[in-house]
């Protein structure tokens, strides 16, 4: 098996996951902030919709430079956010999926204004800013989702609102 291989049945059942939270974020909620640290809502959803990126950014490319002025994509509703996730999971599994092993273990290296920040293997992109990442903020959004009264759903086991 190569690795893209065993990424993808991993990337699958976690993107399906995402998709359940994000189709419950309100639109009528999206400035909800829970502490005035925090991000609102809708950011904090924008967010996770968007890091499967991080897939196709390091398989497509040898880094990035948070410096380069591209900004993340934001979605004003619901709609919109599952339709910039669904075009998001679609290029990052197609990414992952036609990666050979050569590539996924060569290096990826994160940069601010030309300075490299650190350099991984790109498996370990995918791994750690891809998914790990994104779960780590799914997880914060369902949170999100209790404190505005939102059924929080299952995920790897029942919740109070949800069995599996």
């Amino acid at each position: 098996m190569s690795i893209a291989q065993s990424f993808l049945g991993e990337f699958d059942y976690e993107m399906a996951n995402t998709r359940k939270v994000l189709e419950r974020v309100p639109d009528d909620q999206f400035t909800f902030k829970p502490h005035e640290k925090s991000g609102e809502l809708g950011w904090l959803a924008a967010h996770v919709a968007n890091l499967p990126t991080w897939a196709s950014l390091a398989i497509n490319g040898d880094n990035f430079d948070l410096a380069s002025g591209e900004r993340a994509k934001t979605a004003a509703n619901r709609a919109e956010l599952l339709e910039l996730f669904d075009r998001n999971i679609v290029t990052a599994r197609e990414a992952i999926a036609g990666a050979s092993d050569e590539r996924l273990m060569g290096p990826w290296s994160l940069l601010r204004e030309g300075k490299t920040l650190f350099t991984i293997p790109r498996a370990g992109v995918i791994r750690t800013w891809s998914l790990n990442h994104l779960i780590h903020h799914r997880a914060q959004l369902t949170v999100y989702l209790r404190l505005v009264g939102v059924p929080v759903p299952a995920l790897y086991g029942p919740t109070a609102d949800e069995a599996m």
